[in-house]
């Protein structure tokens, strides 16, 4: 189950056990039982294959194998085993996803972008020519140029 384990796996709620509550930790959870209410980690939570989280996650790293119910929302990545199941919008600039997974939810690749994603998306878009541009016969200054080019090569 532990893909590149960076991280110091200090916590684990075992397969059969139930917490509710609120948990904050300095280091990684396992969660193969099953946990609902508030996690917070600045590094890696794991859902085991076994595991079943009702909550919102954040964390740094997240590795879904079991059931989460909530947002994920990861400052590095999120991967998604083949027996994930999740209910709730994923965030994060890397999304791993293995063939058999459920998702039902947005799912949000920034790629690293702290700018909005959508702006990020709407101002690549938005750039090079428009096809009112072409339909009015408006052409950039490279095609301008090009254009130019071929004509002073023709009077040769």
């Amino acid at each position: 189950m532990a893909l590149k384990n960076e991280s110091q796996l200090n916590s684990l709620i075992g397969e059969g056990s139930v917490f509710d509550g609120r948990f904050y930790i300095n280091g990684s959870l396992q969660v193969d039982g099953r946990f609902e209410g508030e996690i917070k980690t600045k590094d890696q939570l794991i859902v085991g294959k076994t595991g079943k989280v009702k909550t919102d996650i954040v964390a740094k790293r997240v590795i879904v194998g079991g059931t989460v119910i909530g947002n994920i929302d990861a400052e590095e990545e999120v991967h998604l085993l083949s027996t994930g199941r999740v209910l709730g919008n994923i965030r994060a600039p890397k999304i791993n996803i293995e063939e058999g997974v459920v998702v039902e939810g947005e799912i949000t690749i920034t790629g690293g972008q702290k700018k909005d994603v959508r702006k990020v998306i709407e101002e690549s878009f938005n750039e090079g020519p428009k096809i009112e541009d072409l339909l009015s016969g408006k052409t950039n200054n490279v095609e301008a140029e090009r254009g130019s080019s071929l004509n002073a090569g023709d009077k040769k």
